[in-house]
């Protein structure tokens, strides 16, 4: 692999990492209220993601400059999708604004609408359960099979 290939896989990171943040930010705030644990979970996040708290802050301050990006990794979609559930119920209140966002981005990130509810019901037990990403993935890959 070249040195351009791995620097444009790197920017590509960054930039939806970028996306990330920005699609947390929308769904920590559709709800009219942005509270400390939703910013706790966005920080932890956002350093997950190697972004620091300066590029939090400018995505913050400007999402609109963010374009979305999906990953092209479907672990990593499902990664993405699962933080932003996460974000949807880490206050412990979903609001019906914050279930329609999850609902389109479910389908944004390829999921079939049929599907979405039943998606997000699963990620929501297995957070509930204490449970990651990874082994909410395979439930969730075995659903959709």
């Amino acid at each position: 692999m070249k040195f351009s290939d791995i620097l444009s896989l790197f920017r590509q990171g960054k930039s939806t990492a970028r996306s990330h943040i920005k699609n947390l930010i929308e769904m920590a705030v559709v709800d009219g209220n942005f509270d400390l644990v939703e910013h706790n979970l966005l920080a932890r996040i956002a350093e997950r993601n190697n972004l620091s708290q300066e590029h939090l802050q400018k995505i913050k301050a400007n999402p609109a400059s963010v374009q979305f990006e999906l990953p092209q990794d479907s672990q990593e979609k499902f990664v993405q999708f699962f933080d932003l559930v996460h974000m949807m119920t880490i206050d412990k209140t979903i609001h019906h604004e914050e279930m329609n966002l999850c609902n389109i981005f479910a389908v944004k990130f390829g999921y079939p609408r049929y599907k979405a509810s039943d998606i997000i019901s699963s990620i929501q037990g297995n957070i509930a359960n204490g449970q990651d990403s990874t082994e909410t993935y395979k439930r969730v890959a075995w659903m959709l099979h």
